[in-house]
């Protein structure tokens, strides 16, 4: 059988690039190869995001370049797949014929079926049907991306039961569904049994892991999860804060392997504009559960996320959220101008906001937040922090007089970037410092990671067992 070569663009969110790297395991048991670009390729499949507008238009973009391939090469397959699949259906193939299957967010794990289905087909195919239950991982569990990465993704719930109004997940994702512990942890093992290190816990809210099923609560999951045999570091992926139970800011004192991170997104500093978004907390209640966390863990980073220029957002509501950024001086911040989608309550509100007024908004958040990022990482010079080294930083090698050094990054358990040098000359395979977990002292911040040295103690452990080392 001849051997077909596929491209898989992911646009969105980590639970996309999840549901990416699922799909190109079950093509390679299905006689496909991965390629580097669509222009090889006889599969292409776009897995795609509908969060927001500019996230939509990419997809258009992508699949509009697609037409030229696709005549000239009509045995070229073209799959669109994810929220926009789910959402748009036989639109798409309305507007762009070039796609010979779209695929719904609880299709991925029968692509496969429908690949064989469309070689005689005389139409496209429209799979966007919703189901009960998750479908399992691939079968051939393989290290996501690059093939030798530290750190993956592993999915443990889909879908979403809080309709906030600006949001279309629930559409496009369904209801919340929960995985099964030991599904979930026998990926795990799986992905740690092949060198992974690191697993981030996806789902829309992780907060609600197992409520409908009456099953495992997330914090007994995480000790779960804590307990498994050579994984290193946890870390997880959205928490809604109106379901930030006590439990689950306790096991930041308790799981020594859950990193000190939390993603916490508040959207707005606005009690009014939270209300009209269906946030179901208010202010005060998103501080109390801030002071909570950091009651148990003083350093954590706390990051969050911001819509800026709701439907009928103030000057004055504006200045809430300013406020609440300054009092909880968040590590970094994402803040994204509202753009109405088609599904949500929020597209039929009135009293939209202007562009010109979202952009100057947007900016002045950034602006804050880059003020209070920098403020705040320069109390870390002088700092030692562990970080699990992921590889060759984008320095890539670099010249230190006449001895050459190679950048290496590492991220600190706070999900924090920094790079450091590790001289050639001490005759240490790189690739087996890949994966490790360093101690390294901050010596200076920059604009988007930090700039350490390894200390003397870890330098003398590493040079003794020649590369292999945990935290000396």
């Amino acid at each position: 059988m001849k051997l077909r070569k596929f491209y898989i663009n992911t646009i969105g969110c980590q639970m996309n690039v999840y549901d990416s790297a699922q799909m190109a395991s079950v093509l390679k048991q299905k006689n496909y190869q991965p390629c580097d670009s669509f222009l090889t390729a006889d599969l292409i499949i776009v897995n795609t995001c509908a969060i927001r507008e500019k996230a939509e238009q990419k997809v258009y973009s992508f699949l509009g370049r697609l037409t030229p391939l696709k005549k000239k090469n009509p045995g070229l397959k073209v799959v669109v797949a994810g929220c926009v699949a789910q959402q748009q259906g036989v639109r798409i193939t309305e507007r762009f014929p070039q796609v010979d299957l779209v695929l719904g967010t609880h299709m991925v794990h029968r692509l496969p079926e429908f690949l064989e289905a469309i070689e005689a087909a005389a139409q496209p195919l429209i799979e966007t049907g919703m189901t009960k239950t998750i479908g399992e991982p691939a079968s051939a569990i393989e290290k996501q991306a690059s093939g030798h990465d530290v750190s993956a993704f592993v999915t443990i719930m889909r879908g979403c039961d809080n309709y906030c109004t600006y949001c279309v997940v629930p559409y496009v994702r369904g209801r919340e569904i929960s995985r099964r512990p030991e599904s979930i942890l026998g990926e795990i093992r799986a992905l740690v049994a092949v060198g992974v290190r690191e697993i981030t816990l996806l789902g829309q809210n992780v907060n609600s892991y197992g409520v409908k099923e009456g099953m495992t609560s997330f914090p007994e999951l995480l000790t779960m999860v804590n307990d498994i045999e050579g994984l290193e570091r946890i870390r997880f992926v959205t928490s809604h804060p109106k379901d930030l139970s006590d439990d689950l800011v306790s096991a930041f004192g308790n799981l020594e392997k859950l990193c000190n991170h939390i993603h916490l997104p508040v959207q707005s500093g606005s009690d009014r504009i939270l209300k009209k978004m269906n946030r179901r907390y208010t202010r005060s209640e998103y501080l109390e559960k801030i002071d909570k966390l950091r009651r148990v863990s003083p350093d954590i980073a706390i990051t969050t996320d911001f819509i800026v220029g709701f439907p009928g957002e103030t000057d004055a509501d504006f200045l809430d959220t300013l406020t609440l950024m300054e009092t909880v001086q968040y590590d970094t911040a994402f803040a994204f101008e509202y753009s109405d989608r088609h599904e949500a309550p929020a597209s039929r509100f009135s009293d939209k906001i202007s562009g010109p007024v979202k952009n100057e908004r947007v900016q002045r958040l950034f602006a804050l937040q880059k003020e209070i990022t920098r403020k705040n990482r320069r109390l870390l010079e002088g700092k030692v922090f562990s970080a699990l080294i992921e590889g060759e930083s984008r320095n890539q090698l670099k010249k230190s007089g006449t001895s050459a050094a190679v950048q290496l990054a590492g991220r600190t358990s706070e999900n924090r970037i920094v790079n450091f040098d590790f001289p050639c000359h001490w005759g240490i395979d790189f690739d087996l410092l890949k994966g490790q977990t360093v101690n390294v002292e901050i010596v200076d911040v920059l604009s988007n990671s930090l700039r350490g040295v390894l200390t003397r103690r870890q330098i003398e452990y590493l040079k003794s067992k020649g590369g292999h080392s945990h935290v000396a």
